[in-house]
């Protein structure tokens, strides 16, 4: 479907502003029964010339002569006799006005009164006769969804829209004055799709979108109904595994090597066999019965460190979900389930389509952990004061050489908050903590990376240091938490994690064998 600008819907019983309603009543004590305007305008701004002219403020019969200039066009439905008028009169709909019109007309002139043929209106011909079949073809489109709220934007063919202008001009008035004939359709059936459903408008970001289509060989109504969105952290506690889905590049994802199974993925066009997102979306696309999920994470991890402590901030969004309400903890317990140890998620809820966005710009900062092996034995004390030094350093990096084929190559400035280094037990290892500024390379920051990166702890030691494993201990907004209030459709109480009680603490006597096993080496 085409983008479609949706205008939004009226409410006719609203009350006006005070003062319209001031303006207004000084008006009416001059004897003019028009809204409040400046009586020396020749044509007030609602595009009416009193009929005198200027001077001729006092007519009472003005709004009766617009409606007779009106009639004189040819037959019209209520609706269209009234929509020139729509900005009077606060608490009427343009079909009340119409039929208000009319009748005054027929008293001033004494004669019979003749209701409108709806069906006959050379104007909208006859759409507005329409609207309770639109309706149902709305309530039918989105048979099986459940929703609570919606918007309708109408599509009127240019014969219509037309139509609509004409009207005003043959009467001599202001082609602008009133409101168009799309707007009054989207209103008209907008208040008859929420009846009809028990569901509310919204004029932001509604659960379904509602098209009525005038412009082709018969009408139709389009619904589109848009993403659910359920925000959480996850934890990923092996390593190994990438946080989204990562197509085998030798077979394109396509698991196959001519006929045969490609040698590389063993079939499954994947890379790695699973990730975060393979681990959670269709967990959650399944219980909100979707057609298809999409993962947003703030940031991500390197594929070969793990998420522990606060867990990571996510979105996952459910396209077209037939189900938008959700038991958040059991949710919860049904991805952990599926996803066996490898994966873990807290603070699920239902959350807003802004949450992305935030996820994903929030500036935030990090902590690490990192097992480190060095080339030649160092000093505790000497491992201490580069730590110290790295404190509240400036780091400058360039692009690292491990993502300089897909990263652009310049030189970024971040800062590291704070460094701490407890020795292991033999002199050629160590456990590196670091909470720095979000985008800080931190492999590089230990290692140099030949350069790329300074200062860096093997610089600042003189020696050469390689981290063998990677935890990220947590992911917390630099000013302010990922969890607003506001972002949130449900009223789950889960307090934003805390990453002072939430990351365990590295102990004086902790080896780096609590962190990774010594013989492991992944380095990169």
């Amino acid at each position: 479907m085409s983008e479609v600008t949706v205008t939004a819907l009226r409410d006719d019983a609203r009350e006006p502003p005070d003062e319209v309603v001031d303006a207004a009543r000084h008006h009416r004590s001059l004897g003019w029964s028009g809204d409040a305007r400046s009586e020396t305008h020749r044509r007030d701004e609602r595009g009416f010339t009193p009929p005198g002219g200027e001077d001729d403020v006092t007519d009472d019969t003005s709004v009766v002569a617009r409606a007779r200039a009106l009639l004189a066009t040819g037959p019209l439905c209520d609706h269209c006799l009234g929509r020139p008028f729509a900005e009077r009169s606060f608490g009427l709909g343009n079909d009340e006005r119409g039929r208000a019109l009319r009748t005054a007309v027929a008293l001033d002139d004494d004669e019979d009164f003749a209701p409108a043929d709806a069906d006959d209106c050379w104007v909208c011909e006859g759409v507005f006769t329409s609207l309770d079949g639109f309706t149902q073809r709305a309530v039918d489109a989105v048979e099986g969804f459940a929703f609570d709220s919606y918007q309708v934007g109408t599509r009127v063919p240019g014969l219509l829209a037309e139509n609509d202008r004409l009207l005003r001009e043959d009467a001599d008035l202001d082609p602008e004055v009133g409101e168009p004939l799309r707007k009054e359709l989207n209103r008209e059936l907008g208040k008859r799709v929420g009846a009809a459903t028990d569901t509310e408008v919204d004029f932001d970001r509604p659960d379904v979108q509602f098209l009525l289509e005038l412009t082709g060989d018969e009408p139709r109504v389009e619904a589109t109904v848009n993403s659910a969105f359920v925000y959480g952290r996850y934890r990923k506690l092996e390593r190994d595994v990438p946080q989204t889905e990562w197509p085998c590049g030798d077979c394109a994802g396509s698991g196959r090597d001519g006929g045969t199974a490609c040698p590389v993925c063993d079939g499954s066009g994947y890379r790695y066999p699973e990730s975060v997102e393979q681990l959670t979306a269709p967990v959650v696309e399944d219980v909100m019965d979707g057609v298809d999920a999409a993962f947003h994470g703030a940031g991500r991890e390197d594929v070969d460190a793990r998420m522990l402590g606060t867990g990571r901030p996510f979105v996952i969004e459910v396209m077209e979900p037939r189900r938008r309400t959700v038991d958040a903890a059991r949710l919860e317990s049904d991805i952990d389930a599926f996803a066996e140890g490898t994966v873990a998620v807290d603070g699920l809820r239902l959350c807003r389509y802004e949450t992305v966005e935030r996820v994903k710009q929030l500036d935030a900062s990090k902590r690490y952990r990192a097992a480190v092996t060095f080339d030649e034995p160092v000093d505790p004390d000497a491992l201490a004061d580069a730590a110290e030094t790295l404190s509240a350093a400036t780091v400058e990096q360039y692009t690292p050489n491990r993502v300089d084929h897909r990263r652009a190559s310049t030189t970024r400035e971040r800062t590291a908050y704070e460094v701490t280094a407890t020795p292991g037990e033999a002199p050629t290892r160590a456990v590196v903590e670091i909470h720095g500024e979000g985008g800080l390379y931190v492999k590089e920051l230990i290692s140099g990376d030949d350069g790329r990166t300074e200062p860096s702890l093997a610089g600042t030691l003189g020696v050469e240091a390689t981290v063998t494993a990677l935890d990220v201990l947590a992911v917390t907004g630099e000013t302010e938490s990922f969890e607003q209030p506001e972002l949130f459709r449900d009223d789950r109480d889960v307090a934003p994690p805390d990453d002072e009680t939430v990351v365990e603490p590295l102990a004086a006597d902790t080896v780096v064998g609590s962190l990774v096993d010594d013989t492991r080496d992944t380095a990169g």
